[in-house]
């Protein structure tokens, strides 16, 4: 079987369905990456299969409903952690939980250092100096990195809000 033949072409039309079903760019080009990786594995036995299409398919769609999964238990696990004031009307309560949920989505474009700091500061409740010591940096680059990263969901995410 010719790898570059059969399975190449199909990116398109499987990263299109994973963005359906994850309806995220990123994560869709991701998994279309783990997808290909596994085929590539596999590659000397694809000739087994009676369709190396619907395999890829199948791949991908239990490929993103696990991604679907992580995403809603972290989701979850965050939701632990914020706070919302039950004295609040309930459209105030929704309207915090859409901007948590908003600057989360701005935090998972960042780079990943900038990502991981936040989750471990703001998150975690990590102090600088922990983070310094499981990241390998020191105090003084991981204030900088925080503040770009909060300087950047910021920038983000008023800009979102104005549109």
């Amino acid at each position: 079987m010719q790898f570059k033949k059969e399975v190449l072409p199909l990116r398109e039309r499987l990263i299109l369905y994973a963005e359906r079903l994850l309806e995220n760019k990123g994560d869709a080009e991701d998994i279309i990456q783990d997808v290909f990786l596994k085929l590539w594995h596999m590659r000397d036995k694809l000739d087994e299969y009676v369709s190396v299409y619907a395999l890829s398919v199948t791949m991908t769609k239990r490929l993103c409903l696990n991604r679907l999964k992580i995403n809603q238990r972290e989701q979850e696990d965050l939701n632990e952690f914020i706070l919302i004031d039950e004295n609040l009307s309930p459209d105030i309560q929704l309207e915090q939980k859409d901007n948590v949920a908003q600057v989360m989505r701005i935090i998972d474009q960042l780079p990943d250092l900038q990502q991981a700091t936040l989750r471990m500061k703001h998150v975690d409740g990590l102090e600088i100096d922990e983070i310094a010591a499981l990241t390998g940096s020191s105090p003084e680059s991981i204030r900088m990195n925080l503040s770009r990263a909060r300087k950047k969901v910021k920038e983000i995410f008023f800009k979102n809000d104005k549109q």
